[in-house]
């Protein structure tokens, strides 16, 4: 493997993303690296439009707003106390495209290793980012990792 000097992690401000921030921590402190934690927000009030009945139980996108902003804060409290430990996170929010955002950012900041989660999605999650974790690895110019933790979908 090459040298590792910058990691970035993916959050999705899922519940799930502390495993992909927790990976990516390790590898970094291993490694000696550099760590950046790129947060994707995403709005599924614009699916409200094309939600045809059925395809998307209401309670999914209606309260995805508050569980997104309840994990923001677990994930806050998980990088703040690294950064209290004395190990450096650069933090970057961005509500763009996926799949663009990561790979500028990778270019921008000379990224030697992506990690992000990869898992079976649910109806939502499949809506949201469906297809991202096959077309971002094709696009990167670096080596990807990707942490598989959790047995299934995430629940909403």
């Amino acid at each position: 493997m090459e040298d590792i000097r910058r990691i970035l992690v993916i959050s999705r401000m899922t519940p799930y993303c502390r495993e992909a921030i927790h990976s990516g921590v390790s590898l970094a402190r291993k490694f000696g690296a550099e760590l950046q934690v790129l947060h994707l927000v995403s709005n599924p009030f614009d699916m409200k439009a094309i939600n045809a009945p059925g395809i998307f139980p209401k309670e999914e996108y209606t309260n995805y707003e508050n569980i997104q902003r309840g994990v923001k804060e677990e994930l806050d409290k998980i990088i703040k106390q690294e950064i209290k430990d004395g190990f450096p996170i650069k933090e970057l929010i961005s509500d763009r495209d996926p799949i663009k955002e990561i790979v500028r950012v990778v270019k921008e900041e000379k990224i030697d290793l992506l990690v992000m989660l990869a898992h079976e999605e649910g109806r939502l999650e499949h809506a949201l980012f469906g297809g991202d974790k096959e077309a971002i690895t094709r696009k990167m110019p670096c080596s990807v990792l990707l942490v598989k933790k959790e047995p299934g979908p995430v629940k909403w």
